[in-house]
């Protein structure tokens, strides 16, 4: 058996695998004679089959799958000692000749190399790195959702401005039924508030959808329509009032302080809101990380120029999806993957060159700081280290 590579240029490559008689011969032979040995065929006793006829039923595919065994073993065997960066796989070229009749095979893949390339982590211009302020606004706005969340629920007879509604939306063209609750306040124009404040329970109020909350994405949680239907819906729903609450807001005192950050954690109302400030701003910490990543990558990939074997690429995904492609459709496939490749060979040598990596425990404290923020998103301000552990372990 021979394996040579030819190099056509930088990016492209063509392995070429030489396999003569002598390196598969054996192995049929063994492969052949394991099957008489266990084969029930008509006419025969078992372990008596005749070896010619072993060979004439069975023996060109054993042999077709002892070469390809051979091939594949081979090629990855190559790759390996060679130490080939290749793209994509290696694609075989189709032979001008070829016959299973020969005693003697020549097989030749195409190969896709990556690229040579310097990454110069200067930036050409400045990138901005941005870092939200919780003001003041946002610090009260979260502070009164958390005294509604803790706060009691008192039985209303009347709707008034402060009310929440529960109750059930209905059309039945759009097989529309669906029991929810909301504050009288997501309500938009004067006509809608005119039909709701006032009315008690058990009262049929006739709603338009079209500019009924002040959020037209209220209307997909609230109806359960899609964010496309959600935007433009415009149908009449009836709703039926099955219940009238108002939720008094929880009181700021330490009971208060302590469910929220832990027992002693602050100790007055100053101290409560400095500490909530901090925390939105660690929750808006994942969106400015992740711009800052994307202009990041926009800006490795605007300055480090390299070549890509584009037409091997273009070859491979036409073959290597469940549904093979025409080459103009592996174009079009190849132009949108093409940014992510770049990314991910400029990523690559990144953490090659720098010998970057992270361990299990780094991955863990990563992973209990994310589930605290979402936690937070949600209420849930102080969750125990033990819960965090579990949640992470998973």
């Amino acid at each position: 058996m021979n394996v040579s590579k030819q190099n056509i240029d930088a990016l492209n490559a063509i392995v070429k695998i030489e396999i003569t008689a002598a390196d598969y011969q054996e192995k049929v032979e063994k492969v052949l004679t394991n099957y008489r040995q266990k084969a029930n065929i008509p006419g025969f006793r078992k372990g008596h089959v005749p070896m010619s006829f072993v060979k004439k039923q069975y023996g060109k595919s054993a042999m077709i799958e002892e070469v390809n065994k051979l091939l594949q073993e081979n090629l990855n065997q190559f790759l390996i000692d060679e130490k080939l960066d290749i793209l994509g796989n290696p694609l075989p070229k189709e032979p001008d000749q070829f016959s299973w009749d020969d005693a003697d095979f020549s097989f030749e893949f195409e190969l896709g190399l990556a690229p040579k390339f310097d990454i110069d982590l200067k930036p050409k211009k400045a990138i901005t790195q941005y870092v939200v302020k919780a003001d003041d606004k946002m610090v009260a706005q979260e502070l009164q959702s958390m005294q509604e969340r803790y706060g009691k629920l008192k039985m209303l007879a009347v709707a008034d401005e402060h009310s929440n509604l529960t109750g059930t939306f209905v059309n039945q063209e759009k097989e529309i039924e669906k029991k929810v609750t909301f504050k009288v306040s997501k309500i938009s124009g004067e006509s809608n508030l005119k039909l709701v404040l006032g009315a008690k329970v058990g009262t049929i109020i006739s709603f338009n959808t079209k500019g009924l909350f002040t959020d037209n994405h209220d209307l997909m949680h609230l109806l359960g329509v899609s964010h496309d239907e959600a935007h433009d819906l415009a149908i009449d729903v009836n709703f039926t009032i099955e219940e009238i609450t108002q939720t008094e807001l929880a009181e700021l005192n330490q009971e208060f302080f302590d469910k929220i950050f832990g027992e002693g954690q602050v100790t007055s109302e100053k101290e409560f809101k400095a500490k909530l400030a901090e925390d939105i701003e660690k929750q808006f910490e994942q969106q400015t990380n992740q711009q800052l990543l994307n202009a990041v990558t926009e800006s490795l990939i605007e300055h480090t120029k390299f070549d890509l074997p584009a037409e091997f690429l273009i070859k491979w995904i036409a073959v290597s999806g469940e549904k093979p492609m025409t080459l103009e459709e592996a174009k079009i496939e190849y132009d949108k993957s093409e940014k992510g490749l770049r990314y991910q060979l400029i990523e690559s040598k990144l953490i090659k060159d720098n010998n970057l990596g992270v361990n299990l425990e780094e991955v863990k404290a990563f992973a209990k700081v994310f589930i605290k923020m979402q936690m937070a998103q949600y209420g849930q301000t102080n969750p125990e280290e033990k819960q965090l552990e579990a949640i992470a372990d998973r």
